[in-house]
């Protein structure tokens, strides 16, 4: 069955996290809140995990599933090089609403789907997410709802799709936005805005420049 954690306050909010975090030791899926939407998230070394994810969302491969980390020393782990324009970028943005795709590092035996090679990765700027991520590691993440459906911006929404198929509701109180991460593609030899969301393209400019 179930269970949902108010953490809007500070009473209960370490047990609600110590709950998720050990669901997701085990494999199971857990709702979160992040800055932007209601998140699903599942181990990101579990390739089991993140296939219960996309079935649980009802997509495919096709489709791959971003990473969130609780700190941005993080990413030196989980990817190939940091780029000086990345570094600049992280510096500016994160935590919050910029997701970066960059490519993976080559130890690394994770399962995200069909990446071909590279990985999402975003910090988000929410206290309970980055509790949960400290707990836990990166996070495999993608929005707590079925293929198609809007993203959800309360726990509530999020349990209304996806039900028992989640073992762990946290509830941060209702998103402030429903705007997506913008999302930046650095695999390249010029950076590649595959969509402006929260942070737009006049904002990135100030970092890096004009975007082609």
């Amino acid at each position: 069955m179930s269970r949902t954690h108010d953490c809007t306050g500070d009473t209960d909010r370490a047990t609600a996290i110590a709950d998720a975090a050990n669901a997701i030791r085990r494999g199971d899926l857990v709702v979160l809140p992040t800055d932007t939407v209601y998140g699903i998230a599942a181990d990101a070394f579990s390739p089991n995990a993140v296939r219960r994810l996309l079935d649980a969302k009802g997509r495919g491969r096709d489709v791959p599933v971003p990473v969130l980390v609780g700190s941005w020393r993080t990413v030196n782990g989980l990817v190939e090089s940091l780029p000086d324009t990345a570094k600049d970028l992280i510096a500016a943005f994160w935590p919050g609403p910029l997701t970066l795709v960059l490519r993976q590092g080559s130890g690394l035996t994770w399962d995200l789907g069909d990446t071909k090679g590279t990985v999402a990765v975003r910090m988000p700027l929410h206290p309970v997410a980055i509790e949960l991520l400290t707990e836990t590691g990166p996070l495999a993440v993608s929005s707590a709802n079925k293929h198609g459906n809007p993203a959800p911006v309360t726990a509530g929404e999020a349990e209304a799709q996806l039900g028992p198929m989640v073992e762990v509701y946290l509830d941060g109180g209702a998103s402030e936005d429903r705007t997506p991460s913008t999302i930046l593609d650095l695999t390249g030899a010029e950076p590649r805005l595959l969509r402006e969301g929260a942070i737009d393209r006049v904002r990135l400019g100030e970092v890096i420049g004009d975007l082609s």
